[in-house]
């Protein structure tokens, strides 16, 4: 990921995925959504893997501070800018439809977290941050599956658009409601 996001450095609109994206260009907002999201995106796969670890969560400092900047970086700056680019997804309806169902999920499941720990509701607010997190992770996932698709079934450009913009998401929803599922459901077993 680090290598996909450096070669946006210094910021052009001709590189890389945007060589394919000019017509969006033509949208004032779509340039500058494009960077604040990938610029803040790639903070959040390390920023938000740092918070399951149990030194992080056992500093009630530091997770405090490192979750409000997750949820920062995403209800602010991620999940819009995400949404914006999203309305102009290559392979037509059904792409914009998955990758805005995302934002707003990804939007959604970040705020419900937050919301949780503020209500000191700690078992939820993990659930939620959880889902957060398998979202966040869908950046992984796409790519991981683009790269798989392609290599082993050669499909057309766009219908791998349409197949990994939903199966990087909702793939990693249920993996993570299963893992909350066992998890949580074997915690409480007396």
């Amino acid at each position: 990921m680090l290598l996909i996001t450096k070669q946006y450095i210094p910021i052009q609109s001709d590189i890389a995925f945007l060589r394919i994206k000019q017509y969006a260009l033509a949208y004032p907002y779509y340039l500058t959504a494009f960077y604040i999201h990938v610029f803040s995106s790639i903070v959040l796969i390390p920023l938000g893997g740092l918070q399951f670890f149990k030194q992080i969560q056992s500093t009630k400092k530091w997770h405090r501070l490192l979750g409000l900047l997750y949820v920062f970086l995403i209800v602010c700056l991620a999940a819009p800018s995400g949404f914006l680019i999203g309305l102009h997804a290559n392979g037509g309806f059904m792409s914009i439809l998955a990758f805005c169902s995302l934002s707003i999920i990804w939007f959604f499941s970040t705020w419900k977290a937050f919301s949780l720990a503020k209500q000191k509701q700690i078992i939820k607010h993990q659930q939620w941050m959880i889902r957060s997190y398998a979202l966040t992770l869908s950046a992984i996932t796409l790519r991981f599956w683009k790269q798989f698709i392609v290599y082993f079934f050669h499909p057309k450009p766009m219908d791998v658009y349409q197949i990994v913009a939903w199966l990087a998401w909702v793939l990693n929803l249920f993996i993570a409601e299963f893992f909350i599922f066992y998890y949580f459901h074997k915690k409480t077993k007396p």
